[in-house]
């Protein structure tokens, strides 16, 4: 009986099966040869490839825990800038209100500086009218009572005589004895 490797390879078509060796020519390997070396470099490069791929993998969760933390220091920091935000628009917020407050204010206290103002030159425009109406009729007062005394003069110039004057004078001699007389 013969054996599946004569059915598919007869021994007439391995000349030099007597010598196993490694074919280095990579034109020349046959199955036999890239087997052995795929197996060689299975078992020999398999700790290897694994302390690679074990690398590569420490590596690689290294990178995305540093890519977590970092992450989670930017949600962090985004968290507080954001805070800063709102505290910065309330705080904004309040000083427009007082803003708004204070000019709210002087223009209040500016209308009613203006009122008082008014009220004063009011004031001073009826002061200034009255003193110049008392004036006036002072001055009224004072013409028409030089010309009632420069008629009542004239009058009596015109009407007085020596015997009038001299009967006016004793009249008021005699008041000022009586008088004289009452007080002692």
């Amino acid at each position: 009986m013969r054996s599946i490797s004569e059915i598919v390879a007869p021994s007439g078509f391995w000349p030099s099966a007597a010598s196993i060796g490694l074919n280095t020519n990579i034109f020349e390997i046959n199955l036999v040869n890239l087997i052995l070396v795929l197996g060689i470099l299975f078992y020999y490069g398999k700790g290897v490839l694994i302390n690679l791929l074990e690398n590569r993998e420490r590596t690689i969760s290294n990178t995305i825990k540093d890519a977590e933390e970092r992450q989670a220091e930017a949600t962090e920091k985004l968290q507080r800038a954001r805070i800063r935000l709102q505290q910065a628009e309330i705080k904004a917020d309040e000083i427009r209100i007082s803003g708004l407050t204070q000019m709210d204010k002087e223009r209040r206290d500016l209308v009613d500086a203006a009122d008082k103002d008014l009220n004063g030159l009011e004031d001073s425009k009826n002061y200034a009218i009255r003193f110049e109406k008392e004036r006036a009729i002072e001055q009224v007062r004072q013409q028409v009572s030089q010309l009632a005394s420069e008629r009542a003069l004239e009058s009596l110039n015109s009407r007085l005589t020596n015997q009038l004057h001299l009967q006016v004078i004793d009249y008021h001699i005699g008041l000022l004895r009586a008088i004289a007389k009452k007080s002692t």
